[in-house]
């Protein structure tokens, strides 16, 4: 063997040996962190509201949170993002009615073994008596870093948890809209207060960094991804703003907006941030792979890719049916209690081209129940039908969505036709020709189609019952809405106070119409209301057609739109493009 091949075989060895340390030194991890959102009683593959099969649901995400961990094992992390006390007779059961028994939430999230979760707004409006019960049923943490005791000046819930892997330290930080207080009542978050998402992140990143020293921290914010209510002081969606200003997050799950989102931002600083939106009513999760790597001890994300995994075709997990079959059993007994009789048909999808049965017998019982001279209320639905027939408790929640209050407010006449101004603005485009569309629509993509659909959220299209009145689709904003009289024939007066009932949304604020609109300074708002009921709205809706019996809900025709020229074949093609009907 001569010198130089001596030399040589010494050199690969020496190499090889080298590679073989650093070798023992470096370890890899596949981790999976999936996050359902916005899930709103999406509980079980059966809608209790229309009583027909539902896709969705979390007993379909059981079936493939089973298959990952099947898979993968520990390295596996399941968390949830709020907004899932409200949306399905299932929730208003167990948050109302049957409230000695465990929450079926908290039972779910046992169940499905949640590692974190945040609180969302709608969680919020269920009022301290629901939601601390639920939080300190469910086993896992519950999170909000910039939701502040008021006594205490610290977090409400956690601020973060800390979850391992493998020996890798994983942060989960946990926030939510600080906009509760545009929609909510006091009484319902008293006690606590809401901070601006950027700062909170900021404090609560600076102390993990310094006290816990964790490798890989994640967000998981009930606010979405931009837009929405922007004040001085907070913006309502404040998720991708946090990735951008907030150096430190590796992932940031959110919701709240009900948009699908899955893209990469890049920091001020120059990190790239996984941001996932997996949208609402468990049609779908976000999930996160990340590849981990350990190198001298310390565990880092090599690789990130985010993707949202459809759930509707995966299969329902019977185990999961089975285990809830008394639960279900008990809802079900809920929801066929027989409430009245309606002697025609309703749908909302009527309530967009003018005044309509659906939305009028909400603010006609408004009218009876309260005794106001008029009457505001939006379409919580798009598409919701109640045939005629028997009525059930079921079909109150497809007549009313949500668990609002009934407010009674005082409003100057000038006021009630700036918050009408406003809410068509948001509904109804300024038309030119016949050929111009009624509504003011937009493209978007679903599932890689192209389609049509409001640009605004409809539970802001507010109309009203007490008084007459046309909007002329042809003046520009802010001047389409023309008051000719109430509706009993006496004169309107702009400068005459007028008692107006509204839901408590509307009332606190929520969707501007009052403030933005109308004028009225939001901490003049509470001084505004001159009733607000106990319960929800929905009971006193299903009281009172309890109570007569026998309705045929009919529309009032106290407004309309005008020139009927223009409107009356836009509306017809608006009208297909929408339901595909004329």
């Amino acid at each position: 063997m001569t010198y130089f091949f001596k030399i040589a075989l010494f050199a690969i060895g020496l190499l090889a040996g080298c590679n073989m340390a650093a070798n023992a030194k470096t370890k890899t991890m596949q981790l999976r962190i999936v996050e359902t959102s916005d899930v709103h009683g999406s509980f079980f593959p059966y809608d209790f509201i229309t009583r027909k099969p539902k896709s969705g649901s979390l007993a379909r995400v059981s079936s493939y949170i089973k298959s990952l961990r099947k898979s993968h094992g520990d390295n596996v992390l399941l968390l949830e993002n709020g907004d899932i006390l409200q949306g399905q007779p299932t929730c208003y059961y167990y948050n109302y009615v049957n409230t000695d028994s465990e929450n079926i939430a908290s039972k779910l999230m046992s169940y499905l073994r949640y590692d974190a979760a945040t609180v969302g707004n709608h969680d919020i409006e269920t009022g301290h008596a629901v939601y601390d019960k639920w939080a300190g049923e469910v086993k896992c943490p519950m999170l909000g870093a910039n939701v502040i005791d008021d006594n205490t000046g610290k977090p409400y819930f956690e601020p973060y948890t800390i979850v391992e892997r493998q020996g890798a330290k994983i942060a989960v930080v946990g926030m939510i809209s600080p906009a509760i207080p545009n929609w909510l009542a006091n009484r319902l978050w008293s006690g606590m207060h809401f901070e601006e998402m950027v700062s909170a992140a900021r404090r609560t990143i600076e102390y993990l960094r310094k006290n816990e020293k964790p490798d890989i921290i994640i967000g998981l914010f009930h606010s979405g991804k931009d837009g929405g209510i922007t004040t001085p002081d907070y913006a309502e969606n404040a998720s991708l703003e946090v990735a951008r200003k907030v150096d430190g997050f590796d992932v940031i799950f959110f919701g709240h907006d009900h948009t699908r989102f899955a893209e990469t931002v890049v920091s001020d600083a120059g990190h790239e941030v996984l941001c996932l939106d997996p949208a609402n009513n468990a049609h779908a999760v976000a999930e996160a792979q990340l590849t981990l790597e350990k190198r001298h001890g310390k565990w880092s994300v090599k690789e990130k890719k985010g993707l949202l995994v459809d759930i509707d075709s995966q299969p329902v997990d019977e185990d999961f049916m089975a285990y809830f079959k008394a639960d279900i059993d008990g809802i079900n007994n809920f929801v066929n209690k027989k409430i009245g009789e309606f002697g025609a048909t309703i749908t909302s999808q009527e309530c967009f081209f003018g005044s309509s049965a659906f939305t009028d017998l909400i603010l006609n019982l408004q009218l009876q129940i309260t005794g106001a001279d008029i009457s505001f209320n939006a379409p919580l639905s798009m598409s919701a039908t109640i045939k005629k027939g028997p009525v059930y408790m079921s079909d109150m929640f497809n007549l009313y969505k949500y668990e609002n209050q009934l407010y009674v407010m005082r409003f100057k006449g000038c006021e009630i036709r700036k918050h009408l101004e406003m809410s068509y603005d948001q509904w109804v485009n300024t038309m030119l020709t016949a050929d111009d569309h009624l509504l003011l629509l937009e493209e978007s993509e679903w599932n890689g189609e192209t389609r049509l659909r409001f640009k605004n959220m409809t539970f802001n299209f507010d109309s009203a019952a007490g008084i007459d009145y046309e909007v002329d689709v042809t003046k520009p904003d802010g001047q389409k809405v023309r008051i000719l009289q109430m509706s009993d024939g006496t004169p309107f007066d702009e400068e005459k106070w007028y008692k107006v009932a509204v839901n408590s949304y509307r009332g606190n604020g929520g969707g501007e119409l009052l403030t933005r609109g109308a004028g009225i300074p939001h901490d003049s708002l509470e001084s505004r209301i001159i009733y607000r009921s106990e319960k929800d709205q929905r009971y006193y809706l299903m009281k009172e057609i309890e109570r007569q019996g026998t309705i045929t809900p009919k529309a009032n025709n106290n407004w309309r739109f005008v020139p009927d020229s223009l409107v009356r074949p836009a509306a017809e093609r608006d009208m297909q493009l929408l339901f595909g009907k004329k």
